[in-house]
C-alpha cells in the first residue's frame, strides 16, 4: 500500500484530497497545526495517520517526516498543499508582518516540506517518489490586489520546475496542480462577490473541490516514468482566460 503525506489536511482542498486518497486505498498522513480538524478529516479511517506539524517550522517538519519514515519506511508521494491568502489589498497597505506570515507558510513551508520529502525519497529503497505542489491560477495570472499571494505562487512554480530537474537522477517526479475557484472556505468569497480588474465587484463561478482531489489522485497514481508537469483545474467560466 502506497503512502502519501498531505499538508494542510485539516480543511479545504487538503481535506477533500485526503479523503479521496483514503477511499482509493492509500495510507494517508494528515498534517496540520491543529489536531481536531485533522481528526475530523480522518473520520476514524484505519489508514489515516495524524501528525501535528507546522510547515513554517523546520524542526516540526523534520520531526513529521521522521515519524513517517519510522512508521512506513518510505514515502511515495507528498501533496505540498498548505497555504494561506490575504484580503485583496494594494501593496502599500499590506502590513509587513502579514507578508512575512504568508511567505513563511506559502514559500518557506513549501521549501521545508519539499526538502524533507526529497531527502527521504532520495535515500529510500527503492529510490524515488512524487512531489505535487499546490500552485494556483495566480501562479500564471494575478488577481486584483494580490501581490503577496501571487508572488508566493510564482515561487512555487520555480520550486516545481527545479525539483523536476534535480529529481530526475533520483527517480523523483514533481508536478503542480493550479487550482481556480474550487469551493472551499478560502474561496467562499467568490460566491459573494470579489474585486475585478476594472474595480467592480462580481460573483465568480466555482467548482466542487472533489474535482481537484480526483486530479491530484490521477497525478499521484501515474508510474514514475510519467508525470503531469502542470495541471490547471478550474471552474470553466471563471475569469482566468482573459483575466484583466
Amino acid at each position: 500500500m502506497k503512502t502519501i503525506m498531505i499538508t494542510g489536511a485539516g480543511s479545504g482542498v487538503g481535506r477533500v484530497t485526503a479523503r479521496a486518497f483514503l477511499a482509493a486505498g492509500w495510507h494517508v498522513v494528515l498534517t496540520g497545526r491543529r489536531e481536531a480538524p485533522l481528526v475530523e478529516t480522518a473520520g476514524g479511517h484505519a489508514n489515516a495517520r495524524i501528525i501535528q506539524m507546522d510547515v513554517s517550522d523546520a524542526a516540526s517538519v523534520e520531526a513529521g517526516f521522521a515519524a513517517v519514515e519510522a512508521e512506513f519506511g518510505r514515502l511515495d508521494a507528498l501533496f505540498n498543499n498548505a497555504g494561506v491568502s490575504l484580503k485583496s489589498t494594494m501593496i502599500d497597505e499590506i502590513k509587513v508582518e502579514d507578508w512575512m506570515n504568508l511567505c513563511n507558510i506559502n514559500i518557506t513551508g513549501m521549501f521545508l516540506c519539499a526538502r524533507a520529502a526529497f531527502g527521504l525519497m532520495r535515500r529510500q529503497a527503492p529510490q524515488g517518489g512524487r512531489i505535487i505542489n499546490n500552485g494556483s491560477v495566480s501562479a500564471h495570472v494575478p488577481r486584483y490586489g494580490s501581490v503577496p499571494y501571487t508572488m508566493s505562487k510564482h515561487a512555487v512554480t520555480g520550486l516545481t520546475r527545479t525539483l523536476s530537474l534535480d529529481g530526475r537522477q533520483f527517480n523523483i517526479a514533481c508536478g503542480q496542480v493550479d487550482i481556480g475557484n474550487a469551493l472551499t472556505e478560502m474561496a467562499h468569497a467568490m460566491t459573494q462577490g470579489v474585486p475585478q480588474a476594472d474595480g467592480s465587484i462580481k460573483v465568480e463561478p466555482v467548482m466542487d473541490a472533489t474535482h481537484v482531489a480526483s486530479s491530484v489522485l490521477h497525478m499521484a497514481e501515474l508510474p514514475l516514468s510519467a508525470n503531469v508537469q502542470f495541471m490547471t483545474v478550474m471552474a470553466s467560466a471563471m475569469p482566468f482566460i482573459g483575466r484583466g
